[in-house]
């Protein structure tokens, strides 16, 4: 007769997180985009097709993430705001770390700014001025994450920043005193000429992307994982992976930009701007002059916005785009060889998911902004792990800030601010009356982004949307169910009224925590 079995150990936990990725631009959802390891992911595990993000920009998405907090409660409302470190700390992170998980991040945080007005020094680790108070030997912490290896931008309109200035990445990427010619590989543009707006091939060789860099380390932190379980630790590891990519510039290096061949992408089926048929937001976004500097004028002029493209243009940025979500797909399916062969697989929660999305020509649009089509709302979320069920699909409206809570209820305890976050783990599992019916978005923006101020409120249902610009009191309202591509507003239909009113109840419902004081900007948005 065998003994009693050893108690499991509560188990691993990695998220992996891509930046601005569509959440139809999976080879599961039908777009013709290779990603084989995701794809089979979403076999193993269960899928999220109603997974919408708090925010459509990076800062107030991924510190909802962290905290499980609607912007408006933790104060990061739009790029440019930090994050309070105390706040940060009782994030999942800080909160797993003090029950005992050993804790890391690697790749790009985005909890503070990376820019700050006057380039003044912020003191914070992701600050560009302030790069050079955090030395070689710094590894943290940072936001209650014990051990970091930090990329500081990974956005290549700005190449990797030679040292005194950099974190991680950037720092290995100049050690080697190569740093100015993979400058210059990154500029070359090879293959036929693009016209395609930020669209280009590199030339720097795959073994230098921050892609792969971020891969290599979480490959390393899982061999050190595995050696150490070995050894007789069980001490459980939370870490939270993150790519920078396939946000813009457009740039996959080859052979990655090859893979997909322009003539041979799909194309969105609503691709012009009728702004004369939606709130009147849409037009001043596009049309207004950014506020702020100069400086930061011109930046968001000619890297947060793109004009209409041809549909020539937009099959060039798509089969690069495309390129950039495959080389994520193989680091991702490295990542997961590297589980498997150290006996991790079994006893590890894995999570893949995005900040938020990409318009990638719906409507005309380019990019990211306060238009909230699905394309920039909606994200994929994948999970796979002991208890999940395999194969599944959840139709259910729920959000990535979910992730804390239910980081919490894996690790068999609570995480401290996640006061609005609602565990994932019955719906992964499959119990019954799990079922949720709806998430919510919001966004403060000031005129330095696109030259006006708005405060907008959304509610995804599964089958319905609706956004308020609070100050003006206009909205937009699509059927999901009947007008998946968001083409009809139907806020002023009489036929949609009372949903209309129902969907609103749901916005005015949110808790009454937000911060009555919103946090300053210490830079650009």
């Amino acid at each position: 007769m065998s003994g009693p079995s050893r108690p499991r150990k509560r188990p691993n936990i990695l998220l992996v997180m891509s930046d601005q990725h569509r959440g139809d631009a999976y080879g599961f959802e039908g777009r013709r985009v290779h990603t084989p390891h995701l794809d089979l992911m979403a076999r193993h595990g269960t899928r999220f097709s109603a997974c919408i993000t708090p925010n459509v920009v990076c800062m107030p998405a991924r510190c909802s993430v962290l905290t499980g907090l609607l912007p408006y409660t933790h104060g990061v409302v739009d790029n440019g705001i930090d994050l309070e470190e105390q706040l940060g700390e009782q994030g999942f992170a800080g909160s797993l770390a003090r029950a005992g998980y050993r804790t890391q991040f690697i790749g790009k945080a985005h909890f503070s700014s990376n820019h700050s007005y006057g380039d003044r020094p912020t003191g914070r680790c992701e600050n560009i001025p302030s790069a050079a108070m955090f030395g070689p030997e710094w590894e943290g912490p940072y936001m209650g994450f014990e051990r970091v290896e930090l990329m500081q931008l990974g956005h290549n309109y700005w190449l990797p920043d030679p040292p005194p200035g950099g974190l991680h990445y950037e720092r290995w990427y100049h050690a080697d005193g190569l740093g100015a010619m993979k400058d210059a590989q990154y500029r070359e543009h090879v293959g036929a000429p693009v016209s395609g707006g930020q669209t280009h091939a590199s030339a720097l060789p795959t073994a230098w992307h921050n892609t792969t860099w971020v891969a290599d380390r979480a490959v390393e932190m899982l061999r050190e994982q595995g050696r150490r379980e070995r050894g007789g630790d069980d001490t459980p590891l939370c870490a939270w992976v993150s790519f920078a990519d396939p946000h813009h510039p457009f740039d996959a290096p080859i052979p990655w930009s090859l893979l997909h061949r322009p003539e041979e992408v799909d194309l969105p089926p609503h691709r012009v701007r009728d702004l004369d048929r939606r709130p009147w937001w849409h037009r001043a976004a596009l049309e207004n002059t950014p506020g702020g500097t100069p400086a930061t004028r011109k930046i968001r002029e000619e890297y947060s916005r793109m004009p209409p493209q041809s549909d020539a243009q937009l099959r060039e940025v798509v089969a690069n785009y495309y390129g950039m979500i495959s080389l994520i797909d193989h680091n991702v399916g490295r990542i997961r060889n590297a589980l498997r062969e150290e006996g991790l697989d079994d006893n590890t929660l894995v999570v893949f998911t995005s900040d938020h999305g990409e318009w990638l020509g719906d409507h005309g649009l380019m990019l990211k902004g306060p238009m909230l089509y699905e394309g920039v709302m909606r994200v994929g979320l994948l999970v796979q792990g002991p208890g999940v069920l395999a194969g599944q699909v959840v139709p259910d409206p729920v959000s990535t800030l979910d992730l804390a809570a239910t980081f919490g209820d894996y690790a068999g305890g609570t995480v401290a601010s996640a006061a609005h976050s609602r565990s994932l783990r019955p719906l992964l599992s499959g119990q019954p009356g799990a079922s949720r019916d709806a998430a919510l978005n919001e966004w403060r923006l000031g005129p330095s982004r696109c030259g006006v101020s708005l405060d907008l409120r959304a509610v995804r249902t599964r089958t319905a949307k609706l956004t308020l610009e609070l100050d003006s009191g206009a909205g937009e309202l699509y059927d999901l169910a009947n007008d998946p591509h968001e083409c009809e507003n139907r806020f002023d239909d009489p036929a949609y009224r009372g949903l209309r009113d129902e969907l609103t109840d749901r916005i005015m419902a949110r808790p009454r925590d937000m911060l009555t004081a919103p946090r300053e900007p210490v830079g650009p948005a």
